[in-house]
């Protein structure tokens, strides 16, 4: 399995190419800016896009889905429950004094227990509410590779203060559906370092706080 993650925008979002290296078939997840630098990532593996998928539809990584989509020809791949974020980029731009982005829409939604192909590489959809309503995960079973978008970090969690935000609703993505997956899997956050399913349950503290 190929796997490149790109730091991209003002916020240093995590963006996932994730890859079969027999098909070359890939799935770019959160293509949130810096397009360009993604492009060079799938002309040098020489890989073809079947999906673009958003972990959620916050600006930092959802900006550059429409400008990807249009240069891939990949539908763009969203929970449905993000659809009012999407729809206030505008105001998510403000936040950060930056250019608002289009509103790339939703060409194929996600649900809990989908199944995302690439070749032989399969990524199940964990619908993960909390630090929006929409959030999803994807898991990697065969890699033991979790992308988790901003449901957990390492040593921390996703904000939940922002609209749409959920506290309980992120403990219990956390506790009932991440937590349930094999110690050893690699977590991918949407920022920030990688970890681990079993370094987070032992050591984590705001999950920690969340179970009280």
């Amino acid at each position: 399995m190929i796997h490149e993650v790109l730091p991209v925008g003002l916020l240093a979002c995590n963006c996932s190419v994730i890859a079969d290296e027999i098909s070359h078939e890939a799935i770019v997840i959160d293509p949130g800016d810096d397009i360009s630098e993604i492009v060079n990532i799938l002309e040098r593996h020489v890989l073809k896009v079947n999906m673009i998928v958003i972990t959620h539809a916050h600006i930092d990584h959802i900006g550059g889905a429409k400008k990807l989509r249009e240069l891939t020809g990949a539908p763009v791949y969203m929970h449905e429950d993000d659809s009012v974020l999407a729809a206030n980029l505008e105001m998510q731009a403000s936040w950060l004094g930056c250019e608002t982005p289009e509103n790339p829409g939703i060409d194929r939604r996600a649900h809990e227990g989908d199944v995302l192909r690439a070749g032989s590489l399969a990524a199940h959809v964990l619908h993960t509410p909390g630090h929006t309503p929409g959030s999803i995960s994807l898991f990697i079973p065969a890699e033991k590779k979790l992308i988790a978008g901003d449901t957990l970090f390492r040593g921390s969690v996703g904000r939940t203060d922002l609209p749409g935000g959920d506290f309980r609703a992120i403990a219990n993505s956390i506790r009932g559906k991440l937590y349930t997956l094999p110690g050893d899997t690699v977590v991918t956050p949407g920022h920030g370092e990688e970890t681990t399913i079993e370094a987070e349950k032992s050591s984590n503290p705001f999950v920690k706080a969340l179970s009280h």
